[in-house]
């Protein structure tokens, strides 16, 4: 057997998912392979140890400028610059304890009861999008509030907390991306840690609020959030799209994808999946986002299932997620990923099936990113034939792909034309079936016209074989002596009597 009939496939250990820590949780590519919590206790140790190298760095400096200070002006020793140095410390400490205060301070008694004037100053003071909120942010408002009446009075403080959380990460417009994400990822922290001492251990009550409280922050935050000018997100998704568009000669056998798009049912779950991960694009809450994904992905386990005629795998669901990526080329698709791992709640990523599916998602992304020959069971020579468009690969009748630049090759591989030809010949063969109809109906005319000429014909021979014959009879008068009055029975025998 040739090497080209050996069909390798697209394998991911699903080991490979999980948290390089081994702490059982899915892990992200963006968080270099480590879920959510690992990520963050990684990254604030990280942070931590910068902003000590940073001070003890600063100390140095500050020491060796007081020496030199000394040394060149040794008749005023008291007197002692600070120089930029001290700037630098004090620039240091704030930073290390900000991320401290920033949380604290919203659960802090003096932020559960500000006064009325800096109160007004918030409000003076909120941006454009608390002022001016689209018909969206009001209802998913209005909806928040409706969903914290259930809890009285917690339910006031978690809304006052939401809105001063709003307020004060709306007027931080020198943050990074990363420390956004760290600002949020630590309010969602401090919330469900009081909600769980609240509802008592109740996970279900937690996450239930949790989403809530995702939605009404990050509706209110999207703008601000999503795809910020500080990041390349934006020079990622133009990345990403020129690189799907490039591989659009991709085939399905190709990614030896469990999938027979012929089969009625399997086509119409491709086109929901495909669907579904473009209509992600068009979410503000990353749970939301999440859902799409969700639905996309069960489609996909759907149409493995209905072409197997067996439960899909876990082997199968990425090559064909892979595929369904290439189809859609969904808008902005890094932003998204981007947006749902920074600002998603972390316990939706790290377990269930929603963190299950982004994880593949992820997967399927860097897999398309990195896709080579070898990926795809082909030569170096062949593969850079087709991403340049000077040839495009044709499956044989043998089952064996090889190239050609004519047109035959190009409709083969490109959906769009495939899908022309197949309509083509479907309406071919609805042509020769209407022919055949009209025929019938023809037929059926004439038949119709010569039929009252027929059954006149048959009528007359009829007549003229049995003619009409009618026979005369006279009616006798009521009192007439009618000698069949004996026949006839008792009650209708007429009765005589004697005047």
């Amino acid at each position: 057997m040739s090497q080209r009939t050996e069909r390798r496939g697209i394998h991911v250990d699903q080991s490979d998912l999980l948290c390089k820590k081994g702490c059982g949780y899915y892990g992200n590519a963006a968080w270099q392979g480590l879920c959510s919590k690992c990520w963050r206790e990684e990254y604030q140790r990280a942070h931590k140890k910068q902003i000590q190298d940073d001070w003890a760095l600063a100390e140095k400096l500050q020491r060796e400028e007081e020496a030199s200070h000394s040394q060149s002006t040794p008749s005023h020793p008291g007197h002692t610059s600070l120089g930029p140095f001290s700037k630098f410390e004090e620039k240091k400490t704030n930073e290390k304890t900000r991320k401290v205060t920033t949380v604290k301070k919203f659960f802090s008694p003096s932020s559960r009861t500000p006064p009325k004037k800096e109160t007004q100053e918030g409000k003076t003071t909120s941006p454009s999008i608390t002022r001016h909120a689209s018909f969206d942010t009001d209802q998913v408002s209005r909806d928040f509030v409706d969903f914290l009446k259930i809890l009285q009075k917690p339910g006031r403080e978690i809304h006052k907390q939401c809105r001063a959380f709003i307020l004060n990460m709306s007027s931080k417009k020198d943050l990074s991306a990363e420390e956004f994400s760290e600002c949020v990822q630590d309010f969602y922290q401090s919330m469900a840690d009081r909600l769980m001492s609240h509802f008592r251990g109740s996970t279900d009550s937690v996450e239930q609020v949790m989403d809530q409280v995702e939605k009404y922050i990050m509706t209110r935050l999207y703008k601000s959030v999503f795809c910020p000018e500080t990041t390349d997100d934006e020079k990622k998704d133009l990345a990403t799209q020129s690189r799907i568009r490039a591989l659009h000669w991709v085939t399905i056998q190709m990614l030896c994808v469990s999938m027979d798009e012929e089969i009625p049912e399997v086509s119409e779950n491709v086109v929901k999946a495909i669907t579904d991960i473009i209509e992600m694009d068009s979410k503000r809450v990353p749970r939301d986002k999440l859902v799409c994904i969700t639905r996309c992905s069960k489609h996909i386990f759907s149409a493995i299932r209905i072409t197997k005629k067996e439960p899909a795998s876990a082997d199968d669901f990425l090559p064909a997620l892979i595929y369904i990526v290439l189809k859609a080329n969904p808008p902005r698709l890094q932003s998204n990923i981007q947006y749902i791992t920074r600002f998603c709640n972390p316990s939706r990523l790290m377990t269930g099936e929603d963190g299950y599916y982004f994880t593949n998602l992820c997967c399927a992304a860097a897999f398309i990113e990195k896709l080579d020959a070898q990926s795809l069971n082909l030569s170096p020579e062949e593969f850079e034939r087709y991403m340049s468009g000077q040839a495009s690969p044709r499956l044989s009748s043998e089952g064996e792909w090889s190239h050609t630049g004519s047109a035959l090759g190009t409709t083969a591989t490109n959906p769009v034309l495939a899908q022309v030809n197949h309509n083509l010949e479907l309406l071919s063969g609805l042509c020769n079936r209407q022919e055949r109809l009209m025929e019938a109906a023809r037929s059926l005319q004439a038949d119709l016209l010569s039929w009252p000429e027929t059954v006149e014909r048959e009528v007359q021979v009829i007549m003229e074989k049995y003619p009409l014959e009618i026979l005369s009879c006279t009616v006798s008068a009521i009192d007439a002596n009618n000698m069949d009055n004996d026949n006839l029975p008792p009650p209708l025998t007429p009765q005589v009597f004697a005047g």
